[in-house]
């Protein structure tokens, strides 16, 4: 994967809207993951189909993809990817995730290869993408960084749990507890922008700022990244916490334009 590098002065930076997250220094910003999805070729080079761990999560969809089965997740023109979640009629037990729902859905995800690790080389990082994002109740989406050998660290950047209201979460605090800040989306299932600035703030601990659609929203102290790399997941679940009983036909999520970005100190 190439990385696209240019150098400036962080405090100035406007065209991120960075606000005072960022403290006064130069640095070097490296584009690690440009997220047009152009073709099957360009996503499989960045991204791996299903969970880093395999195809169930907390939900009730089990994830269904391949390089050769694009029946759940799938590329539109003008570089869209496509997760869609069906619903089935026979019994195919229950997630082999805690905690253990009957699989009611084939559904997608997938995660993107390069991790995100806060260290002293990289202390700040840029997730963002443009979602339309199912908002039903049983519809489950989410856009979302998870420990790559430990959890936690987690910070959810979008969310939604079964009705237009976007849950930026981050976990642990410094309480040991989730930190969540919940906002309504004017008509998820257009397009929108979610993105988080995480940088670090010490030796364990980073601030995540958290963005829709350009408008800052939140600021988290996350407990404990330093140091623990994270994978970023794009994936459609259902029901579970965003209700049941999930839609009886097809469910859809898209996403385009997802970026990754780091400073290099």
């Amino acid at each position: 994967m190439t990385l696209n590098r240019r150098t400036f002065l962080v405090a100035g930076c406007g065209a991120l809207t960075l606000g005072s997250a960022l403290p006064a220094s130069a640095a070097t910003f490296e584009t690690v993951l440009d997220g047009s999805f152009t073709n099957y070729s360009t996503l499989q080079s960045a991204w791996n189909y299903r969970y880093p761990w395999g195809s169930d999560h907390n939900g009730t969809a089990r994830m269904y993809a391949s390089a050769s089965d694009h029946s759940q997740v799938y590329l539109e023109s003008g570089g869209v990817l496509v997760l869609k979640a069906s619903r089935i009629s026979g019994n195919e037990g229950n997630s082999s995730a805690d905690p253990h729902l009957p699989i009611h859905y084939h559904s997608g995800a997938v995660h993107a290869k390069q991790q995100v690790t806060v260290t002293d080389q990289f202390p700040s990082w840029e997730v963002r993408g443009d979602f339309q994002a199912p908002s039903g109740r049983g519809t489950w989406p989410a856009f979302w960084l998870t420990g790559a050998n430990s959890w936690p660290p987690e910070s959810d950047i979008l969310e939604f749990k079964g009705d237009a209201r976007n849950w930026f979460n981050t976990y642990k605090n410094a309480s040991g507890a989730w930190s969540n800040s919940i906002v309504g989306v004017s008509n998820p299932g257009s397009w929108h922008t979610y993105r988080a600035w995480i940088t670090k703030v010490n030796g364990t601990d980073v601030d995540i700022h958290y963005y829709l659609d350009g408008k800052w929203i939140a600021q988290h102290r996350g407990a404990n990244f330093v140091g623990k790399p994270m994978w970023l997941i794009i994936n459609l679940q259902m029901e579970g916490s965003s209700g049941s009983s999930g839609p009886s036909g097809s469910t859809y999520y898209r996403a385009r334009n997802v970026y990754m970005g780091r400073t290099r100190a």
